[in-house]
């Protein structure tokens, strides 16, 4: 019996069943406790709740939300908000992130001190500053409706947000996006075709330039066509703000702005460290084959960092995605904001309210960590 209590794997077990135990007791407690007190205050548990009309204004949704609709139409309308402004700012941050880290390694003396600037201002100051500096410091200084800046005018910008005109019949935009769709894939095919042509013969293929036409010049080409063919809803002002066509609010701008500028501050450092892991000697190599500075970067650098950036760049994106949680404080209705606000007021269902709100961020973070260590694993390095 001793030496069965002294085996070290009866131990662990032993320890790791006690604390298991332990927790759920916990969580059993404070569940309990959480339950009694909501009955003594006369709060219904459960998730009925959703259903009921909601009563709620949203003045920026995609969704077609209404204060008629029930509360699972208003969370709703919240996670597409949270969503719209996070993969947003991911993909600004990214390309600005790359950029400034690109350009801390630069020999120019003033791009690099300039994107040192900008990395340790960033990194050194609360993201709370930065959301209330592109609200109030930045947009709020924009003129009134009456005096907005006119582009064309088509496109109206004052700080009550941006107005631009809306397609009334959007089928021909349907099919232009469907013919990208089509050139997208032929140029992903057409990349793998001369990758292999390249490693069996040796030859190039200017795989850049037919990209930019398939998936640049020929995509704008289409949605030109589609507009041309398309009547419009255009802003016109009446009375003290422009009615018609839609309209992006300040908040969303401002949540924008800062959580992308914010970001990529580290993004950067983050570029800079992948980049700084490639050896000196595959940089020789690549240089004494004759390739180019641009090519060097593309073909050599970039392939063997991607590995040593990708784990941290992914903290990076669930950070952002859980700091759009800040439009709160310049009221942009995001799922905090319109359910843990707004819908806890109205219901008094916190707990219900609070553990929604927990797994649907668990559930997007889970699905962008999933999805980053996939397309790591896929353009990992294989060495002999």
């Amino acid at each position: 019996m001793k030496a069965f209590l002294r085996d070290r794997k009866v131990r662990d077990i032993f320890w790791q069943v006690l604390a298991s135990v332990a927790l759920v007791a916990v969580v059993v407690f404070f569940v309990k406790n959480a339950s009694d007190n909501m009955v003594k205050a006369g709060i219904a548990s459960g998730f009925n709740f959703l259903w009921r009309d909601s009563g709620i204004e949203v003045p920026f949704n995609l969704t077609g939300y209404k204060p008629s609709d029930t509360i699972w139409a208003l969370l709703w309308t919240g996670i597409v908000n949270t969503l719209l402004v996070s993969v947003a700012s991911v993909f600004l941050a990214t390309v600005v992130g790359f950029t400034v880290g690109l350009m801390r390694l630069s020999r120019n003396w003033l791009l690099s001190t300039l994107a040192a600037v900008y990395i340790e201002f960033v990194r050194n100051i609360p993201l709370l500053f930065f959301v209330l500096f592109w609200y109030f410091g930045v947009l709020a200084a924009l003129p009134t409706p009456k005096e907005s800046f006119d582009f064309l005018g088509l496109i109206f910008l004052n700080r009550r947000g941006l107005s631009i005109p809306t397609p009334n019949d959007v089928s021909g935009f349907h099919l232009a996006l469907l013919a990208v769709l089509v050139l997208v894939v032929v140029q992903i095919v057409l990349a793998r075709w001369a990758r292999a042509r390249q490693a069996r013969t040796g030859q190039d293929f200017p795989v850049w330039v037919v990209g930019f036409v398939l998936c640049g010049a020929l995509p704008l080409m289409l949605f030109v066509w589609a507009g041309a063919l398309t009547s419009w809803d255009l802003p016109i002002l009446r009375g003290f703000n422009y009615r018609g066509g839609f309209v992006l609010v300040p908040e969303f701008v401002a949540l924008f702005m800062a959580l992308s500028t914010y970001t990529a501050g580290f993004i950067a450092e983050v570029v800079r460290g992948g980049i700084q892991s490639v050896r000196q000697g595959q940089l020789d190599a690549a240089r004494a084959l004759g390739l180019t500075p641009g090519r060097v970067v593309r073909l050599v650098v970039i392939p063997q960092a991607m590995p040593v950036i990708i784990p941290p760049i992914t903290s990076q994106y669930l950070n952002l995605i859980k700091n759009s949680s800040f439009g709160a404080a310049i009221a942009y209705p995001e799922i905090v904001a319109v359910f843990m606000g707004s819908a806890l007021v109205a219901t008094g269902q916190a707990i219900e309210i609070i553990a929604i709100t927990l797994g649907i961020y668990l559930t997007i973070g889970i699905a962008v960590s999933i999805f980053m260590n996939w397309y790591n694993a896929r353009h990992k390095l294989v060495t002999r």
